[in-house]
Parts: structure tokens; sequence; C-alpha cells
């Protein structure tokens, strides 16, 4: 089956690129209470026990193939094999054996993507021990190391690996007990005993190959903490079967990965579940080559992802939305890059955020113009709880925030929740619960089991549900005007950014307990320098944002939504232009750029009074009734 026959586009589109992909469909049961239960009709396939299997079948099989590639200090590829990683990865993991290292003393890895740390992960791995991978922000932009410490206390680890003991020390130095082994790939931390990591490594002997045996579905394989979007990282407990099942859940979606490896251009960070688990995974379990990108989506970082993307045509891609959008300057006006970019991909994936419609339809445009097809640009939803894959769209459509259906082996319920769907999986993908945190585990299922999600779906097509279901809002963040009317933020709040797109980065959506929504800007401060006339190139910020031809753009786009607006719940009223960003130290931010709409309206709540004061400042922008 592929895309093509799948889903027919229409006939005046350019055609779809091939590509094998597993059936799609759902069969939805009613229950009496209302709830509805949603089920792929394919039968998940059987996974292995532990991951490592995979590593061992493709060190067997094709034992030259490289497995991970980062570039080195010449600008070429340092790289690493599937037969060099398994030999590695025994040999790292009979020295961690060694240390006695456990759940309740794991590994805590500070630093980001790199070869040493997929060989410490593919070592702990190997032998049973559960890692950590800790987000570098906690260590690096972090003011107090509040974030940090705490997840020391939660996970007490037993060996702490940096990249670089330098760029790390403040954090080793503040937070890591004396009692601790530290290790680092260079640059021992000053004042504190450190080992290199090329000197963690010991003969394999039988012990390191009776704790691979022993390694079952239910062993702990990492922990992984949420972003905290919606509030403190939590401790996610994953195991070995849930990876497993995963990654069998998304080679069933995305057919053509049996049969051809993946090549992958990737900087996900491995301590999120999407870079970590979904986009490694894709490439370890399917005898794939995962080249790390040091590149960012933001200015100054971008250049390196385009720099090895005019080198290294990937089969797969994956990106934020953000990420996307920083592309998009770049394959405009290269055509060079673009037609290396799309010369083999075979499936765009965006997650972790809603994309934009214009940044989706100018990319297919784009492809179009470098190889004459458009590519399949697909997403999911998952959480760090499910593994993460949970659902996926793997047809073409119109709708760029189709979520799409269950994977194999998903139940999906969906339960009726103040005229929303909230929705709860249950499946071998699923967190059992988190680490040392009871209260959390218990609030975290309902009483058949199910995980609930915190977010509401509806159907694309409520006449035909094959179609794909919506993201719909999270609970955590709707909230109820003066008048008793829902506000359902997650899809205002996507409508609002594209609307004003390119001078909205994101907004965070004001108004519980008031008469009309408001907004808090956080703009795209160059794109608004455009509007303004007669400032310096350099003006700060907030002369820019308090420009008369900044707030007349913004009155302007406000009130062209206004009148598109359905009432009171879906009107913006009033807004103001955010001078300073979302702080990570201070919840507003997740490490991964992500908006806490409760921490921002907390901390910022004076901000909120001004602009609903009965005299608001002139900072503030209301809308002319």
């Amino acid at each position: 089956m592929n895309a093509k026959s799948a889903r027919p586009a229409p006939n005046t589109l350019p055609p779809l690129r091939r590509v094998a992909l597993g059936p799609q469909d759902v069969t939805i049961e009613t229950r009496a209470d209302g709830c509805l239960l949603l089920r792929s009709p394919q039968t998940l396939g059987a996974y292995p026990p532990k991951f490592t299997d995979r590593l061992v079948h493709w060190a067997k099989v094709t034992p030259d193939r490289v497995l991970f590639a980062q570039r080195d200090k010449s600008g070429g590829w340092r790289k690493l094999t599937y037969a060099q990683a398994l030999r590695q990865a025994r040999e790292i993991g009979e020295a961690l054996l060694a240390r006695n290292l456990s759940a309740e003393r794991p590994i805590a890895i500070l630093s980001g993507n790199d070869i040493e740390h997929a060989l410490l992960g593919l070592g702990a791995l190997y032998a049973g021990i559960p890692y950590a991978p800790i987000s570098p922000a906690y260590s690096l932009v972090s003011s107090d190391l509040a974030r940090l410490r705490s997840i020391f206390e939660l996970i007490t680890p037993g060996l702490v690996f940096a990249a670089d003991g330098t760029v790390f020390a403040r954090a080793i130095q503040s937070v890591v007990p004396a009692d601790v082994e530290v290790t680092v790939a260079r640059h021992p931390t000053p004042g504190r005993p450190t080992i290199l990591f090329d000197a963690l490594r010991a003969t394999p002997t039988g012990r390191i190959d009776a704790a691979h045996d022993s390694i079952g579905p239910d062993t702990i394989a990492k922990f992984l903490f949420t972003s905290g979007s919606t509030g403190v990282p939590k401790c996610v407990i994953n195991t070995q079967r849930m990876w497993c099942a995963n990654q069998v859940m998304l080679r069933q979606a995305i057919a053509y990965l049996a049969d051809e490896p993946p090549v992958i251009l990737d900087w996900a960070p491995w301590h999120h579940t999407a870079g970590g688990n979904h986009d490694v995974g894709l490439a370890l379990f399917n005898g794939g080559t995962f080249y790390i990108d040091d590149g960012k989506p933001m200015p100054g970082a971008i250049e390196e992802t385009v720099r090895n993307l005019r080198e290294i045509a990937p089969t797969w891609y994956f990106n934020v939305p953000k990420g996307f959008e920083a592309l998009l300057p770049f394959l405009r006006s290269d055509a060079r890059l673009r037609e290396t970019f799309f010369s083999r991909v075979k499936m765009l994936w965006f997650a972790g955020a809603a994309l934009a419609q214009h940044v989706f339809e100018e990319i297919q445009d784009l492809a179009v113009q470098a190889c004459g097809e458009r590519i399949l640009f697909s997403t999911g939803f998952g959480s760090t709880e499910t593994a993460p894959f949970a659902l996926a769209r793997t047809w073409p459509t119109a709708d760029a925030t189709n979520m799409g259906l269950p994977g194999a082996g998903m139940e999906l319920k969906l339960v009726p929740n103040d005229g929303k769907l909230e929705a709860r999986v249950r499946g071998p993908n699923i967190t059992p619960g988190y680490w040392r945190q009871p209260d959390y585990t218990a609030a975290a299922f309902d009483d058949e089991g199910f995980y609930k999600l915190g977010d509401c779906f509806k159907f694309a097509d409520p006449d035909d549900p094959k179609q794909g279901l919506l993201f719909d809002g999270r609970i955590a963040e709707n909230f109820k005007l003066a008048t008793g009317t829902w506000v359902h933020v997650g899809p205002m709040r996507g409508q609002i950014v594209d609307a004003c797109a390119p001078y909205v980065r994101d907004v965070v959506i004001a108004g519980e307990g008031r008469d009309d929504v408001a907004v808090l800007v956080f703009p795209n401060i160059d794109a608004c320098r455009v509007l303004c006339a007669g400032l310096r190139a350099n003006a700060a910020p907030d002369i820019v944002l308090n420009d008369a031809g900044v707030h007349a753009h913004f009155t302007a786009l406000l009130e062209k939504m206004a009148r598109g607006s359905t009432g009171s719940s879906t009107k913006v009223c009033r807004a103001l232009l955010m001078t300073e960003p979302p702080s990570l130290d201070k919840a507003e931010m997740t490490d991964k750029g992500s908006i806490n709409q409760r921490a921002v309206l907390k901390n910022r709540a004076a901000l909120v009074d001004e602009i609903y004061a009965s005299a608001p400042s002139p900072r503030v922008i209301r809308i002319r009734e």
C-alpha cells in the first residue's frame, strides 16, 4: 500500500512521491456512558524483549554500516559502525557493572547529543542499568540550578557524564554530590576528581553476558523527564517493552522502514522522547544511519543544519514546526539545497507543536520546485509517557493539524468533558508510572488503566472517522470567561500565531473570569522592525514594540480576526507585546521552547492587570468596537 493509493490527492495537485505505508483504519466502540473507544484493526507484531537485541542483530547482519556520524573538528564526519558500537557498548557495560549502578543509582547525562552520549546509553542498555538524559539547559542556562538539583534529589545518580567538564563545571561543582563519580569526554572539571570517558571501558566477561541475558520487557531502560509545559517536570519510567513495542508500531505505520533502512539527519535533543526514543530508535531499530546535527532551529544555529543538509540527503526527516519555519528562507534561496534535501526523502515529519498552515503549504511548493513531486508531510501525537508514538497521520491532507489515528496495539478512549473529548490511551508502550512519585502515578491513570493525556481531540470529519483526529486543546489550559463561556486555548493559540505570522513567535491567552479575551504576545522583534518608520536599525525592543506602525499593524490583525470570530470565546479584544522573552528559570518556557501558559500568566499577573485596567496604558493594543 502506498500513500498515493491510501488517500488520493486531487487531480489538480502535483503527484505525491510513492512510499510504502501500513494500512490506516480505525474501529470505534460507543459505550453507554458516551465514551468512544478507538482501535486500529491491525494487530501489533512481535517485538524483542530488549532494545539492544536490534543492535546485536544489525552488528551481525551489517557490521560495517554506519550507525552514528557526527562532525569532527576537521569538518568531516566521525563515524561509528554497528560492529564498533556493539563492541564498545559491551566494554562500557562491563565497566558500569563494576560500579554497582542500578535503578536506585542510575547514570545521569548532563550534556547533549554526541557519539559519547550514544555509546554510554548503549552500554547502559546492554548492562540493564537505567540512564537519565537531562536537559543541558538545566545546567547551562538556569541561573539557580533549581531544576537540576531537584532531579538529582529524586533519582540519586551513581555516575554523572558531561561531554566537557569545564563547560559543565558550575553544575557539577554545585549539584553533584562529592561521592558520585563524574566522567567527561574532555577537559576534566576543575577541583573535582573525574575520569575520561575513554577510560570507562573494561574487557567483557561472562558478567556482561549474564546481565544482558537477564534483561526483560519490564526492565527500566531510562528515565526521561517531562518538559514541564503544564507543571513541574516528572520522572517518567521508560521500560524496554515501551521502547520496543513503540518502534514496531512505528514500523507498521511507516512500512518502508522495513525494506529501506532510514538515513536520518537530526538535531532533536535526546533528553526528549521525540529525539531520544522516536528518532534514535527509528534508525537503530531498522538498521539505519543517524547523522547527529549540531544545528538548532534558531538564528545563528540553523546555519549548521543547512550546511549538513547540503551534504546529507535524508530519507526520513523530522523537525519541530519552528525548525521547518527556520529552514524556509534557505530552501527558497538555494536551489542546490532544495535539490539535495528533497532528492531522497520519503517522508517529512513534524511534532512538538502545531505547524503553521502557510509553512506546511510552502514546504510542499518547494518540494514540487525541486523534484516535481509533493512529499508526504506527516505527524503524530504522543507524550513522554507513551514512548512517544500513539497516533499517526500517514496520508496526505490539506490540514496540517490532523494528528491521525491510533497505531497498532493502541487503544484510545475519548471521554466527554465539558463539550470536548478528552483523550486517554492504553497499550504496551505506556509507562508504568513516575519514578518515586506515587501521587503523580495515581493521578495519571483512570480506573481502567488508561493514561490520561490531558489533551482533547475532535474528528476531522464527524461523518468519516477514518479521516483522523484534530488536536482540540489541553484541559489544563482552558478557562472560562465571566460569562461562563469556555475559552479553548490550544486551537485559539494556533489560529492567532498563524494569522499574525511572521510577526509573532507565540502567544499566551488571558481572560479567566474577565469579560473578554486578551493575549500576551511574544513577538518576532526582527519582523516587527520592518513595520517601523524612521527608527534606527538597532533600536531597543521596547522602542520597536511601542512604535505607532507596529501598534497599527497589530490592531488591524486583531480586527481582522475579530470579524471572523464566532463569539466572545474566540474574539481577541486586547493585546500586549512582551519585551521580555519567556523565562526558563521561572518555568514560563520548557527547554524545547514551548510555552507554559499558566506559569506566564502567574508570573506576569501585573501585565494582565494592565491589559484589563479601566484606563489601559498606551502599551495596550485594543480593537475598535
